[in-house]
């Protein structure tokens, strides 16, 4: 293998792959429509995946109008060619409108530049317009090959030769407004910039007692209005697929000035850019402000956040993603036949899937059919699981019933926090008090973990007391590692005492191994025979069961970010290679993904043992690298991976070994991992 590709880790190819092959094929790859955070990321896994597998990769400059002007928009890609574009926001290789692909005129010029190239795979990187497009082209492909033969323009041993063209999508749209997958690349990345704002207009806005009318964008989906408003705790939230009721002006009024006597000093209002009434009417940021100011009296501010959700650097959650779906979508395009239909590769719960692209486009048109008819409801159910749920857990969270109205459950649901904190932690506490509270029970605040419960430190906690936790790091309600197992008796004291009726652990692997403490102990104590539940709060990422545990994803960020910024000022100092240690304990969750999501050489961690010659075998690899223009390297260590390869051991080994060749550096990154907003 050229130098320029790294060796496979541990030198065997991966069992689910071994029946691929590229020999002979090649595939090109061009990103369409509007740009998002995470592209570069796609375009990176289909480029390096595509080579790994021995076909030949080929850019498509400028999208569509690249394919149809040919000559330098088709360029061959190599490794090298996608180095260091993970943390870079847009598209390295351009996107445009193309009005000429429209017309079959430009079709046709489009496939005899692709034919010029043999290219016959085609990823598409865009969104539901681009993805139309490309099927319409592929159904096209034969008509225009025989066109093209007949024009002279290419042979008839062509048009036998690349008979049929096989189309895979990528969903890269900041809105997520596609149907069929939970996630489209770039909107993660839109959210962070969203909340960013959101974060700091929270501390002027409270310094004055002022509202704020937060304009984002959704033309016509409201996910990112949607799910802002969920993470911040927003006062009311307009969106295109739900309009608010008849009367909506003095209900959000009431609402407002509700919280202001609840001693709330600000008030946020969330608008998606195309937010309507249940007429089909615009509501727009504008209009909301002069109603609070007029109804209300409030000092108001507009706030509209524009193209600023598109720019940045991409989160790790879209660099991963995007790194996945470009790796299943070189597999699909592969594994295709002239008999497959095109496809979509999208996110299903943790899994990367592959739809048919045409229904996921008729859904899609489906959803702004329903709107524009006034199907409201089926409209929000056509957006999927995902944005129904997060509409419903919004109302729960965000309005509360009078006292009058809410049937009492005479249950008492005590709330605590167990192991180290982890970001999050006080959004998943605000959630079950109020949810606790709307649904007829006293919700109970445990401090101080178990050795808090054991001591009694236990308080009733209200509605209100839990405003504004959403966005706040560590845990307010404090939280220790230490275990139930000494205190079995005076836990089973307070239990008692407070008559409580439900327990809910929120922590991480010490939370776990408390629940299982807790449960074994029912048979010597009966008041330990109540519902207990468990939610995993822990950067490790490593309690049994979940793909997912609250506060992984922002240490994740927090260690992407690092090494970005670690990668940035190596570009100053060539020939340099950083060993990193990262959190984790036995789990090599973040060392793997952080990793990924950086553009890392190589990734210790504890579940895939590892030995001298690897480490030899990475030296090496590193020792090529520096021979060609990215003259840098990025290694990353699980803090538990090894007890005799430390990090201090590979950063003296690596440093004696690459003498003459690159020099190196080491950055242990501790609990700035743990303690970020989440």
């Amino acid at each position: 293998m050229a130098s320029n590709v790294p060796p496979t880790p541990r030198g065997s190819f991966p069992r689910y792959l071994e029946h691929l092959s590229g020999s002979g094929k090649a595939i090109g790859v061009l990103t369409s429509g509007g740009d998002a955070q995470g592209m570069n990321a796609a375009v990176r896994a289909v480029v390096r995946m595509g080579i790994y597998v021995g076909a030949k990769v080929y850019f498509i400059y400028e999208g569509y109008q690249g394919m149809v002007d040919g000559g330098s928009n088709i360029v061959e890609a190599k490794w090298e060619s996608v180095s260091s574009i993970l943390q870079v926001g847009g598209t390295i290789i351009g996107s445009a409108r193309c009005k000429a692909f429209h017309t079959r005129e430009g079709r046709l010029q489009a496939a005899g530049n692709l034919v010029q190239w043999g290219i016959t795979n085609l990823c598409v990187i865009g969104g539901d317009g681009s993805l139309t497009g490309a099927n319409i082209f592929r159904k096209e492909w034969s008509e225009l090959l025989e066109e093209l033969a007949k024009n002279g323009k290419i042979s008839e041993e062509a048009v036998t030769k690349y008979s049929h063209l096989n189309v895979v999508g990528m969903v890269g749209s900041i809105d997520n407004d596609f149907c069929g997958t939970d996630m489209t690349i770039g909107t993660d990345s839109a959210l962070h910039r969203i909340m960013e704002v959101i974060d700091a207009i929270m501390t002027t806005a409270q310094s004055h007692q002022r509202t704020f009318v937060l304009e984002v964008m959704g033309r016509h989906c409201g996910y990112l209005a949607l799910v802002s408003a969920l993470a911040c705790g927003a006062d009311w939230v307009f969106l295109p697929e739900s309009p608010p009721e008849e009367g909506w002006e003095e209900n959000m009024c009431v609402k407002l000035s509700e919280n202001r006597a609840r001693k709330k000093r600000l008030n946020i209002i969330i608008v998606a850019e195309g937010a309507i009434d249940t007429q089909n009417q615009p509501i727009s940021s504008e209009k909301i402000k002069d109603l609070v100011v007029k109804q209300l009296g409030f000092d108001t501010r507009v706030t509209i956040l524009g193209h600023v959700q598109r720019g940045g650097t991409p989160s790790a959650f879209d660099r991963i993603l995007a790194s996945r779906m470009g790796v299943e979508a070189v597999v699909a395009l592969l594994e295709a036949t002239p008999e497959t239909p095109a496809c979509v590769v999208s996110l299903s719960g943790n899994q990367a899937v592959r739809l048919p692209l045409v229904e996921c486009v008729q859904m899609t048109q489906d959803v702004q059919k329903a709107m524009d008819e006034r199907r409201f409801k089926d409209a929000v159910r056509l957006r999927g699981r995902s944005f129904e749920g997060n509409l419903n857990i919004y109302k729960r969270l965000a309005i509360k019933l009078p006292d009058d109205q809410i049937t009492k459950s005479n249950c008492n649901v005590a709330v605590i926090n167990v192991g180290a904190p982890a970001a999050g932690m006080n959004a998943a506490v605000r959630s079950a008090v109020r949810v606790g509270i709307a649904d007829g029970h006293k919700m109970l605040a445990i401090y101080d973990g178990f050795d808090g419960f054991a001591k009694g430190q236990i308080k009733e906690i209200g509605w209100s007391d839990v405003g504004g936790w959403t966005g706040q790091g560590g845990s307010i309600l404090g939280t220790k590692r230490a275990l139930p197992g000494k205190f079995l008796e005076e836990i089973a004291e307070q239990i008692r005492a407070h008559s409580i009726n439900a327990l809910l652990i929120i922590g991480g692997f010490e939370a776990y191994l408390g629940l299982l403490e807790l449960s074994a102990a029912r048979e010597k104590y009966e008041e330990l025979c109540i519902p207990m539940v468990m939610v995993p709060a822990t950067v490790s990422n490593n309690v049994p069961g979940s793909d997912f545990s609250i506060g992984s994803d922002t240490a994740l960020n927090t260690i992407t970010d690092t090494c970005d910024r670690i990668k940035q000022s190596a570009s100053g100092t060539k020939r340099r290679v950083f060993i990193i240690e990262t959190m984790g304990g036995y789990c090599g969750y973040l060392a793997n993904m952080g990793g990924l999501a950086a553009g890392a050489d190589a990734a210790y961690i504890f579940e895939e043992p590892f030995d001298i010659r690897d480490l030899q075998s990475n030296v090496e690899h590193l020792t090529e690298k520096m021979k060609t223009s990215i003259q840098r390297g990025l290694v990353l260590r699980n803090e538990s991976c090894s007890e005799n390869y430390t990090t201090d051991f590979i950063y003296q080994l690596y440093s004696e070994e690459g003498k003459g060749v690159f020099d190196c550096r080491k950055n242990v990154l501790g609990h700035m991992q743990q303690f970020k907003k989440p």
